[in-house]
């Protein structure tokens, strides 16, 4: 009988590539739901259920009491509340990336890296081309950025055909895209600053900081201090979303116990336990310890990364979608609506912009060896891929609702987002369907 240590699922690589392969499969079936949950926003916006679907996301909600109080309508409650959310899983990735995974190496971060580049710069370019001298260029950040779960979601249904590593390349692009997405809505989309609040919300990122630098571990702590945080950006001008991301880069990603440590306290209490006596008091009290003994050898960042993923993934980004996608056609035809200025700028950048900004620039890296493809992974699987970043779905409907007040511009908006999207999804696919299978996954 061969030894465990030689058995296939106990190499280490299985080790490294379980947080990974469970992180792709979330996204894929969330990519499955936001496609269920769009085609829902399209039917309810375009029939009779049109004037309820549109009346309720204008319905007010109030939070707080007094002076204290936020009113605002339940779409505006989705958009900077609980994307707020979703930004700070994207900034909890961010962060996890940078130190231990994809983009921890400068070898392997050299390609997603200089690919995302050309896959932001292109993209923004080829709209400013096609909408220059009209008002509407400043929807040029629209087409920046990939929906990482849509794109995962079409891969998923490759199969074998589409490699972990061409997986694990195009999550790391879209996770730099979205960094990129993050820092023009910062620093490009945002209307006029209150200093005051925007003082306040610093001073609250300067005691978060101060608390991860003295070790607090209580999640409770950043999570109060973080909702502050929120009020404060939504109150400064700032985009309320951007709190997300910077209470993230404040969460603790050190551990409070060691593997070695860990091992060896874990290896006392098992060893305490009697055996085929599961109610006995000692052994419940073990259970409990092991408990509390896995708490501490778990990072913060970790355990709020796996506690929000599912939330992100199943209700908050499909509830996104849902409130965002519907675009009512019944008043303009398609050709018209995709005729526009707007919708042909966003049709440039998504379609052709990315995949020639991202092919291009990765070639390049790859040429002047300044990074190295992944293994088994072909030419035209990377094109693939390129082509599947032009999926721009969630961020892209996100910037859009920042650039266009006018609802009819903004329909115009979502309508060439929907179109370019599904053009872009569609050719990703079968390109990567017709790419030969290489002998190495």
């Amino acid at each position: 009988m061969a030894s465990p240590q030689l058995l296939p699922e106990n190499r280490p690589v299985d080790g490294l590539l379980k947080p990974i392969n469970r992180f792709i499969r979330l996204e894929a079936s969330s990519g499955i739901l936001l496609m269920v949950m769009a085609i829902l926003a399209l039917i309810f916006a375009n029939t009779a259920l049109s004037d309820s679907y549109f009346s309720t996301l204008e319905i007010p909600l109030t939070v707080g009491f007094g002076d204290f109080m936020i009113q605002k309508p339940l779409l505006l409650w989705i958009n900077d509340g609980l994307m707020a959310i979703f930004f700070f899983l994207v900034g909890l990735e961010i962060k996890r990336e940078v130190m231990v995974g994809e983009l921890s190496s400068p070898k392997q971060a050299m390609l997603p890296i200089i690919a995302a580049i050309g896959g932001m710069a292109v993209p923004a370019g080829a709209y400013v081309l096609v909408t220059g001298g009209t008002p509407f260029v400043n929807g040029w950040g629209i087409p920046m950025a990939t929906d990482i779960a849509f794109a995962l979601g079409i891969l998923a249904l490759l199969g074998t055909r589409a490699p972990v590593a061409l997986k694990i390349f195009l999550t790391a692009l879209a996770i730099i895209d979205d960094l990129g997405a993050v820092l023009v809505i910062a620093i490009f989309y945002t209307s006029k600053i209150n200093l005051v609040a925007l003082g306040i919300g610093f001073g609250l990122l300067a005691v978060l900081a101060l608390g991860n630098r003295l070790g607090i571990q209580k999640t409770s702590f950043y999570v109060v201090v973080g909702i502050f945080l929120w009020l404060a950006f939504l109150k400064s001008g700032v985009h309320a979303t951007i709190a997300g991301v910077l209470l993230a880069l404040t969460i603790p990603a050190r551990r409070r116990l060691d593997e070695v440590s860990f091992r060896e306290k874990a290896r006392g209490f098992l060893d305490s336990m009697k055996v085929g006596e599961v109610d006995d008091r000692e052994n419940q009290e073990a259970v409990h310890a092991l408990e509390v003994l896995s708490k501490g050898a778990e990072t913060p960042l970790a355990r709020m990364e796996h506690a929000l993923h599912g939330w992100v993934a199943f209700f908050i980004m499909p509830v996104f979608a849902l409130a965002n996608a519907g675009v009512d056609l019944r008043q303009v035809s398609i050709i018209e609506a995709l005729s526009h200025p707007v919708a042909l700028g966003i049709i440039a950048g998504l379609f052709v912009g990315k995949q020639v900004g991202v092919a291009i620039f990765a070639w390049l890296s790859l040429k002047l060896n300044i990074a190295e493809m992944p293994k088994g992974v072909t030419w035209r699987q990377l094109y693939g891929v390129a082509v599947l970043t032009g999926v721009g779905f969630t961020m892209s409907l996100f910037i859009a609702g920042l650039s266009f007040g006018d609802p009819d511009v903004l329909d115009r908006a979502k309508t060439g987002i929907l179109f370019a999207s599904l053009i872009a999804g569609l050719a990703g696919y079968f390109l990567i369907k017709m790419a030969p299978i290489t002998s190495e996954k």
